[in-house]
């Protein structure tokens, strides 16, 4: 019989190792009343899978094998890789990653998907091979990567475009999308980008701008991408203001 290894227990959730499958089981609060936690987080159970789900469609996510809600769990492929929390900072190909950190972001935001935790923490990179780009390509054939182009007149670099044509190889997956949700606003992908910013700059002080400056560029291929920046603008705005008084 396989053994179970709790893996990481947070404030919602335990994950649990189990082979190749990771579990996450959702656990009851007991200072929320039961005929209130049962729905909750069985709610946030079914939420969390199909949005892995959708966003599987798009780009790398861990794959959902079965969703139980009477014992909140969901089972999920397990990754093996880096959590880039722990080695962004060591990689030489830093800014491959960075730039396709925020390819990945863009393409979730396109289909209006919005992760709602973006950190380094819940981002995993998977040596060798090729890059794999066809989870942004090949699955969206999107007519403004087709043609090189974003929205805003730039170009995108031709060897994100190509299937496995990268020279340095990797995977990049997003994990936990348990504050994730569906249709979302400008608004939303602002405070998506806002709170990678802020996770850069907390992880990753000795070079989190280098880091965000490349993370924009992967951003550019977004169709939203000037309007997204503008809102940008303005949250941040609102943090300073409410950092001083």
């Amino acid at each position: 019989m396989t053994q179970e290894e709790i893996i990481q227990q947070g404030a919602e959730a335990i994950l649990i190792k189990k082979g190749s499958t990771l579990i996450k089981r959702r656990v009851a609060k007991g200072y929320r009343i039961k005929e209130i936690d049962e729905p909750l987080r069985k709610r946030r159970t079914k939420r969390e899978a199909k949005l892995l789900e959708k966003a599987g469609k798009i780009i790398n996510v861990p794959k959902v094998l079965k969703v139980d809600e009477k014992t909140k769990e969901i089972d999920m492929e397990f990754i093996s890789g880096i959590k880039l929390s722990e080695g962004l900072d060591e990689m030489k190909n830093w800014r491959e990653v960075c730039v396709a950190i925020g390819r990945n972001i863009a393409v979730l935001h396109d289909a209006d998907i919005i992760h709602g935790d973006l950190t380094t923490s819940n981002m995993i990179w998977v040596e060798g091979g090729k890059l794999d780009s066809s989870s942004l390509i090949g699955r969206t054939r999107s007519a403004r990567l087709i043609n090189r182009k974003t929205d805003n007149g730039d170009d995108v670099d031709s060897s994100f475009c190509e299937n496995n044509s990268a020279e340095s190889g990797g995977k990049l997956y997003f994990i936990d999308f348990g504050l994730g949700f569906g249709n979302g606003r400008v608004e939303d992908k602002a405070v998506d980008l806002h709170l990678i910013k802020q996770a850069l700059e907390a992880k990753h002080f000795k070079k989190w701008e280098e880091f965000f400056s490349a993370i924009l560029k992967g951003y550019k291929i977004s169709k939203g991408f000037d309007e997204v920046m503008k809102r940008l603008e303005k949250v941040e705005k609102r943090g300073r203001y409410k950092e001083k008084y």
